[in-house]
């Protein structure tokens, strides 16, 4: 207990130094960008960007009760975490699947938050049906040619490596024919085209592979084992996305009360509506409710247990309470919440309604509602097919 509150007291320390006040707000998109990357590279220099990766990685080679304390102090300083696809993703898969080799040449970057990368999931005719992909991987060498495409990768135009499941056995069942690749971006037969959303923003690409590259012992895990290493990256997806990506809960989530206070104003009478009032208590009990779940489904994570997919019920449920939210405040901001471009509105209400707009995506990406129903029946209920 001490040595416990001796780290306490380190963190205290270090975040005096590190944080700024204009920082202390949580996970906001209008973050300053210079203050917020030198806080971010404080972090990671420390290994706290990944803090229970082990040291030799990159990380900070913290045990569970130091990461708690750690998050902890984060939290109560609403401190900004970011969360890149290489921390909750790549990062969790390769410490469980990779060779020692890949993990000592790709953990570090991601740890320094130094390397950028995308996930190759998703193709044209292959979204909640996974399985049925058909991007290829043809060995030629000590090499496979790529060939085919990916869709709804997000921040692939700014991505430098990305993990691409491909399917390297034709003749097998469809599960048993895949393999999960990484290679560099930045490469001949590659080609990357933003999607323009309904909100107006192209995070999401479409990526088109042709006879692009990638060494063999970039597998990870068994060839053509793709599958199951596959099912345990959305696993981390599911769990961390519903528990710690900042948006419904998370390290320093800024609340839907203290959004609505600080977007439309305490002197407008909103606040004043017993009916919004409500709701707005409601979303909190919910918020709660559902963050204590998802911690308990990180510590089953972080301890090796499989036997439930319950990161499926965190992320049906974060899903929509994420689109409740920005209902919301939109409700809340009335008229004000109408505006798209042009005089009369405030950058920031322009901001909510694109934001609104992409809410309606959370149900879809990571895995559709009904998807995670399948999944939250068979792995999470036990029930018969």
């Amino acid at each position: 207990m001490a040595d416990l509150e001796s780290f306490r007291r380190e963190v205290r320390d270090f975040l005096a130094d590190n944080l700024p006040d204009e920082l202390r707000v949580g996970n906001r998109p209008d973050l300053p960008e210079e203050p917020l990357r030198k806080w971010t590279a404080a972090l990671a220099e420390r290994g706290w960007f990944t803090p229970e990766w082990p040291v030799e990685y990159g990380g900070g080679g913290l045990d569970r009760e130091q990461t708690a304390v750690l998050r902890g102090e984060l939290r109560a300083v609403r401190a900004p975490v970011e969360s890149p696809a290489g921390v909750r993703l790549l990062g969790a898969t390769l410490l469980e699947f990779g060779t020692e080799e890949q993990k000592r040449q790709h953990l570090p970057g991601v740890a320094r938050n130094a390397v950028r990368w995308c996930q190759g999931f998703s193709e044209p005719g292959s979204g909640s049906d996974l399985a049925s992909l058909q991007c290829r991987a043809d060995l030629d060498g000590d090499e496979y040619v790529i060939n085919g495409s990916k869709i709804w990768t997000s921040g692939a135009d700014e991505a430098d490596w990305i993990f691409c499941l491909v399917r390297t056995d034709f003749d097998a069942s469809k599960h048993r024919g895949i393999s999960l690749i990484l290679f560099e971006m930045d490469q001949p037969g590659i080609e990357v085209t933003p999607l323009e959303l309904i909100d107006g923003t192209a995070h999401f690409c479409q990526v088109f592979f042709d006879d692009a590259r990638a060494r063999a012992d970039q597998i990870v895990g068994p060839l053509h084992g793709g599958w199951t290493v596959a099912k345990r990256l959305l696993q981390h997806e599911r769990t961390t996305d519903s528990a710690t990506h900042g948006d419904i809960v998370g390290e320093s989530k800024e609340t839907i009360v203290e959004l609505v206070k600080r977007e439309v104003g305490m002197n407008n009478g909103v606040l004043a509506d017993a009916v919004l009032r409500e709701r707005l208590a409601a979303h909190e009990i919910d918020t709660r409710a559902l963050d204590l779940t998802m911690q308990r489904a990180v510590e089953e994570v972080s301890a090796g247990h499989r036997g439930r997919d319950i990161g499926s019920v965190g992320k049906f449920r974060w899903a929509d309470m994420m689109k409740a939210e920005h209902d919301l405040a939109m409700d809340a901001a009335g008229s004000g919440g109408l505006g798209w471009e042009g005089p009369g509105f405030e950058p920031a209400q322009l901001e909510r309604t694109r934001e609104w707009l992409f809410s309606r995506a959370h149900s879809i990406w990571g895995g559709t509602d009904e998807i995670q129903k399948n999944t939250i029946a068979k792995r999470v209920l036990g029930l018969p097919e």
